[in-house]
């Protein structure tokens, strides 16, 4: 193994040992906010993919993560799914429902990636965010509300024999109270842990698959398409095949993220995925840096926390949106390459001191 890759496994190691330990310093409430830092760090890892090392520009990736969650709420929640007469039971938990989800929109997704490959540049990202504009209107179609539930959307525990996981009933008081539940040791006792935990495991275990992926022969051809198309073909890559399964990856990720959130909100309805979201995610994937992938975690920690921030800093009325965009542009004007670019720049000029310390320490 090269010595980049053991150092990208030792950060790897120290991430997953503070993530393990970050709830028990911080409140319950805190643990929440993180737990959706990590679902937008799945979405911008897709994004990433398609955007950062495919180059191809995606404005309709909310329009994925709400085909994710959406699965997960018809599943979870106790409406089923009616096909005629006949009622095939939803009763199965709500966790095993996210890879599912991921199946549903990467599907999709690398379907749309066919009628995708005649489109590029903006014309590609007019068609995508096209999606996610069309989205909200076929959620409350009335073909498809016998599943979604239309505008009023799905609750995905309001069975009083289904709670959210880590609680339960007391059967004498009929209070909902948490339960507490042991993973590697450490107790958990809070529905907001429990998502965390489940959150940023998931997050970390779709990192590593990316990095696995990004590393082998489908990254280098991933890059061969953004760098230039012509000289990918001319060198043996198939265009079509690597631009649609860009898109079913991408998609997939995001059907992860959308499975995720439904459940964090336990209830999802089309405000639950608005049109801005895919906005924000692609905000999110250029502060972060195109074609990275750990540094994207600070895109997702932009896109949850700036927000409530530019609420408390200023309450008058459209003022967060101003305070919001005056921080977008000047993190775009200082950090052009993002987070990654500034990591970069910061360790070359780190590698270039090394040489004349050891001259120096030579000549002593």
């Amino acid at each position: 193994m090269k010595r980049a890759d053991l150092t990208s496994v030792a950060l790897f190691a120290f991430a997953a040992a503070a993530i393990l330990l970050l709830p028990r310093f911080v409140s319950d409430f805190r643990a929440q906010q993180f737990a959706y830092v990590g679902i937008y760090f799945i979405a911008l890892l897709g994004l990433n993919v398609l955007t950062g090392y495919t180059g191809l520009i995606s404005l309709g990736h909310g329009a994925f993560m709400a085909i994710g969650g959406y699965t997960t709420a018809i599943l979870v929640s106790d409406q089923g799914l009616k096909l005629g007469s006949h009622t095939f039971s939803a009763d199965v938990k709500d966790v095993w429902t996210i890879p599912l989800a991921g199946l549903v929109a990467g599907i999709i997704g690398f379907l749309f990636g066919f009628p995708a490959l005649r489109l590029t540049g903006l014309y590609l990202a007019l068609a995508t965010f096209a999606i996610a504009v069309a989205m909200p209107g076929l959620i409350k179609y009335d073909r498809f509300e016998q599943f979604t539930g239309g505008g009023g959307g799905i609750n995905l525990f309001e069975s009083a024999a289904r709670t959210r996981p880590a609680e339960t009933t007391d059967p004498i008081t009929f209070e909902t109270v948490s339960e507490p539940i042991k993973v590697l040791g450490l107790e958990i006792a809070s529905f907001n842990e429990w998502l965390y935990y489940l959150s940023w495991g998931v997050a970390l275990f779709m990192l590593a698959v990316a990095w696995l992926l990004l590393r082998g022969r489908s990254g280098r051809s991933f890059r061969a398409v953004r760098d230039s198309e012509l000289a990918a073909a001319s060198s043996g890559v198939n265009l079509a095949t690597y631009k649609t399964l860009a898109f079913g990856i991408s998609a997939f990720y995001a059907g992860i993220a959308g499975s995720l959130l439904a459940i964090a909100t336990t209830f999802v309805n089309p405000d639950t995925y608005p049109i801005t979201l895919s906005i924000f995610l692609l905000v999110g994937v250029v502060v972060g840096g195109l074609g990275s992938l750990w540094p994207l975690v600070f895109g997702a920690i932009f896109i949850q926390f700036l927000p409530l921030w530019a609420q408390e800093v200023s309450k008058a009325q459209g003022a967060p949106a101003v305070v919001y965009g005056v921080i977008l542009i000047l993190v775009m004007i200082l950090l052009p390459g993002g987070a990654a670019g500034l990591i970069r720049r910061l360790r070359s000029q780190y590698k270039s001191r090394l040489p004349s310390r050891s001259l120096s320490r030579s000549a002593d």
